[in-house]
């Protein structure tokens, strides 16, 4: 009996892996620095170099695989590699949130309460801390530090509207694309790119917000710690995801994808949707709760 086999393309050696990696340390980098207050315009000059690095990588490494794919070099087994490494990249995702939520639920169910005295630790805040009473979220921390919430109403809301809106939209841009109507998915996925970037116009005015208005900074205690990490994180997520769309919008332009193949195309759709459910336990845990 005659067995089958495909041949599995395996690209030659590439500079986009080490590209990426200077990229990512100078985001860091340049993200810590100026979170820190340090090296004076150094910290907002090297995050922005790593963010155009990043994006140069991006570019660069999703038109290497483009023109892989038209050329056929991808085969069956090549796609069911691609959806393995994309459903393990968005479990590793659904980890690192999984950390920081872990952070926040930490402080809040366990740490602020047992400063507070609550349990068997009431020696504990009579020595430490005597006056102080626990309370989430935390506004006065033991250490005097005053800040002021950021309620639900309003700015988050209206993203959370906006987030939960681009998510229909590029499902809707995913139907009219497996039903090869072509202007209805480019107007759909259009549509989600802009929502994309209005969404974080809008968190970087809730950002001026908080730090201009309510005193809510990344150093206003654990509360100002959790709600920066969080939503900073979430912003860069939206943002990579914003940016991987508008390409699957260029590439529809250049009548890229057909309903047989489109797996870039739903691999960004996926992990939209993955950033939406996130806003959306951010919103409920972090803005609510």
């Amino acid at each position: 009996m005659e067995v089958k086999t495909q041949q599995y393309y395996v690209p030659a050696q590439s500079p986009w892996p080490i590209v990426g990696a200077i990229g990512l340390f100078l985001l860091a980098s340049g993200a810590g620095m100026w979170a820190a207050g340090i090296a004076g315009i150094t910290g907002p000059l090297v995050f922005t170099a790593g963010t155009l690095v990043m994006t140069f990588m991006l570019f660069g490494w999703f038109g290497n695989v483009i023109d892989e794919s038209h050329s056929g070099l991808y085969s069956e087994q090549m796609d069911r590699s691609f959806r393995q490494g994309m459903s393990w990249f968005i479990f590793s995702e659904v980890m690192f949130f999984g950390a920081f939520f872990g952070a926040l639920f930490y402080a809040r169910v366990l740490a602020v309460p047992w400063l507070g005295g609550a349990g068997n630790n009431a020696m504990t805040n009579e020595v430490l801390w005597p006056d102080f009473t626990a309370s989430w979220p935390l506004l006065l921390t033991p250490g005097g530090m005053e800040t002021t919430a950021m309620g639900w109403f309003g700015l988050p809301l209206v993203n959370t509207v906006i987030l939960l809106s681009s998510s229909v939209t590029a499902h809707l841009a995913h139907l009219a694309l497996l039903r090869e109507r072509r202007t209805r998915l480019k107007q759909w996925l259009g549509l989600t790119v802009l929502l994309g970037m209005l969404f974080l116009a809008l968190q970087a005015w809730e950002y001026v917000h908080a730090y201009r208005d309510l005193g809510l900074r990344l150093d206003s205690g654990i509360y100002g710690n959790t709600f920066f990490l969080l939503t900073g994180f979430h912003g860069a997520h939206v943002t990579l995801g914003t940016l991987m769309l508008l390409i699957m919008w260029l590439r529809v332009n250049k009548g890229h994808f057909t309903p047989a193949q489109h797996f870039g195309f739903q691999a960004s759709s996926w992990y939209w949707h993955f950033v939406d459910v996130v806003w959306l336990c951010l919103f409920v845990f972090v803005y609510i709760l």
